[in-house]
């Protein structure tokens, strides 16, 4: 089964005409190429990087490593960690959506 509550609502206070409007944008990119572009364009070069680097994050927790091995890892603070682990935990499981899509991706390809 996938990761995360299918029937868990989207947090209101995210959710509004013109985030419906950049996710469903984001939607038609095909490519990392294209990602990369549009992300280029919409986020500045801190911002694209914060992202990937709770991602990598949220993967590393996933994997049972300890916040010391994930710090020299991946220069994440230990706040940003702690959140990381608090959305794994207690979030809208976003990132095991991604995380679990990702293992099957990688799976398929080897």
């Amino acid at each position: 089964m996938l990761g995360g509550n299918p029937c868990m609502p989207v947090n209101e206070k995210l959710r509004d005409e013109l985030t419906d409007k950049l996710f469903e944008a984001m939607l038609t990119l095909k490519t990392v190429e294209e990602f990369y572009r549009f992300f280029e364009d919409i986020a500045t070069i801190g911002e694209i990087k914060a992202l990937a680097q709770r991602l990598e994050v949220a993967k590393m927790l996933d994997a049972g490593m300890t916040y010391e091995d994930i710090v020299a890892a991946t220069g994440a603070s230990t706040a940003t960690i702690s959140r990381v682990k608090k959305c794994l935990n207690y979030g809208a499981d976003g990132y095991r959506i991604v995380l679990e899509r990702t293992r099957n991706e990688y799976k398929k390809q080897g």
